[in-house]
């Protein structure tokens, strides 16, 4: 299939991304993203905004500002109360506020399941684009946020969560990644993605392909959520996990000392996770301290970028 092009579009849908490049001007380009899903969360206020912060993370992911947002609602009108999508709305509008964003507009349609997300445009300079696609040999891997919410999101599904692990992974997935980008924007970071629905292996399996190299991932180093390892081991791992470890294994090769269960949360599909970052040695360190100086204290740095084998993962 043929997508329409012109010379000023920087980032499309020819290769994976997480979102549209278009430069405007010399010095202005603008980034555009869209994302949206079902409720993750029975309160209608906190489902709002983790949809919202979700959307607004491929913007980050990018090295942009976002800007305007357009709101997206699906919502079963005859069979809820419309406080429910007042509330989610507003949740939403919060997390916005938060990101100095601007509400400009939206959509919505009556649908048997609810759904809500935002199309989001950010503004970058057009040399300052961070995409997937920029590994260099040597290079070092940092992951801003711990791992774990698809397999905690399914306990909570099961009613085996405890009240504790609920409240944290409820206000992760709300948090934005404006800090974390703002950090690294002092950085001569080479390239960068958010990870979300095919986790940390899905989306390090994108970054490394057609890039020359590979990567070597120190699975102890991987920060994961509390009760994420307990959970998993009892067989409370979402369905999305079977499939991205289907899809993406083949580009993955497991050290014998990896367990089958870390394993699992290494696929594990996150909602509005973390930036996973790829800097040079020399800048790795600094990077990592003023992530966690800035109050990102779970920022750790997982891995590491080698010449061979070339398009694999080696997970020790």
């Amino acid at each position: 299939m043929e997508f329409p092009t012109d010379e000023n579009l920087i980032v499309g849908l020819d290769r994976t991304d997480d979102a549209g490049v278009y430069k405007v001007t010399d010095d202005l380009a603008i980034i555009q993203t869209v994302d949206f899903f079902t409720p993750i969360v029975d309160d209608p206020y906190w489902f709002g905004q983790i949809a919202a912060a979700n959307a607004l993370s491929d913007v980050y992911a990018m090295g942009g500002i976002p800007k305007t947002a357009m709101n997206l609602v699906a919502f079963p009108i005859k069979e809820m109360d419309i406080a429910i999508l007042r509330q989610i709305i507003q949740g939403g509008m919060d997390k916005m506020r938060e990101a100095d964003v601007v509400l400009v507009g939206g959509h919505s349609v009556d649908d048997k399941e609810l759904k809500y997300g935002l199309s989001v445009t950010g503004f970058i300079h057009p040399d300052r684009v961070l995409t997937k696609k920029n590994l260099k040999i040597g290079d070092r891997l940092i992951l801003t946020k711990p791992l774990g919410t698809g397999i905690i999101n399914t306990a909570i599904k099961g009613a085996l969560a405890s009240p504790e692990i609920i409240g944290i992974v409820t206000r992760l997935m709300a948090s934005l990644n404006r800090k974390a980008a703002e950090v690294m924007a002092s950085y001569p970071v080479h390239a960068c993605t958010d990870i979300t629905g095919f986790g940390l292996l899905g989306h390090l399996t994108e970054m490394v392909q057609g890039s020359g190299c590979g990567v070597r991932l120190n699975s102890k180093h991987v920060p994961v959520l509390p009760e994420t390892i307990s959970y998993a081991g009892m067989g409370l791992v979402p369905a999305g996990a079977y499939r991205n470890r289907e899809f993406f294994e083949p580009a993955i090769r497991f050290d014998p000392s990896v367990d089958r269960v870390l394993q699992d949360i290494l696929f594990d599909p996150q909602t509005s996770g973390g930036l996973l970052i790829c800097i040079s040695q020399s800048e790795a360190d600094q990077l990592l301290e003023d992530l966690q100086e800035k109050g990102i204290t779970d920022a750790a740095m997982i891995g590491e970028v080698i010449s061979e084998p070339v398009e694999k993962i080696i997970v020790k």
